[in-house]
């Protein structure tokens, strides 16, 4: 099973959006629901961010990346700025 971290970046902090990761994101969600496959994974936490505060109040110079990981490695390392 897989679980989607998604990162909001700063393209002003991070202007290659491959080298953001959870440490140089501005913010970091935790999708609570797990996924069977990648795509899956993707599509649902594209989804889910949309429907939050945080997705539709975006800045000019900021995105999103999806990062689909196992389950439990995400559990294991949850770092604090998750929500």
């Amino acid at each position: 099973m897989l679980t989607a971290l998604v990162l909001i970046c700063s393209l002003a902090l991070t202007p290659d959006l491959s080298a953001c990761n959870r440490d140089n994101a501005s913010d970091v969600i935790l999708v609570p629901v797990e996924f069977g496959n990648p795509v899956a994974c993707l599509m649902q936490a594209q989804a889910y961010v949309a429907q939050t505060t945080i997705g539709r109040e975006l800045d000019a110079d900021e995105r999103i990346k999806v990062v689909c990981t196992p389950g439990r490695a995400v559990a294991s390392t949850r770092p604090a700025t998750l929500r």
